[in-house]
């Protein structure tokens, strides 16, 4: 389960469909746009702010992982936070987390 989530993470960032790292899921959030955020278990001063940010844009918050196997997963270094823009990539994650 937890390495098909990390598979399908990789697929949807060779897709350009997410967007990564604080000041960047900032920008997007801020905007009103993406389909599912995921903040590592490791960063749990991300969690509140971040939570409470996404419930109010009725955006699905899944704590997985951690920063290091998340950036890993994308290719690029450790990362706290995740965003999904892809409604197809946001369900298929959802629906193997479930």
């Amino acid at each position: 389960m937890i390495e098909r989530i990390y598979s399908l993470l990789g697929l949807a960032r060779r897709a350009g469909k997410i967007t990564s790292g604080e000041s960047q899921v900032e920008a997007m959030l801020k905007k009103g746009k993406g389909n599912l955020l995921i903040l590592a278990e490791d960063a749990p001063g991300t969690h509140k702010k971040y939570t409470q940010w996404a419930g109010d844009l009725h955006i699905p918050v899944l704590v997985f992982g951690e920063k290091q196997e998340l950036g890993k997963a994308i290719g690029l270094s450790q990362r706290s936070t995740v965003l999904v823009m892809d409604q197809g990539f946001a369900k298929a994650i959802l629906k193997v987390r479930s």
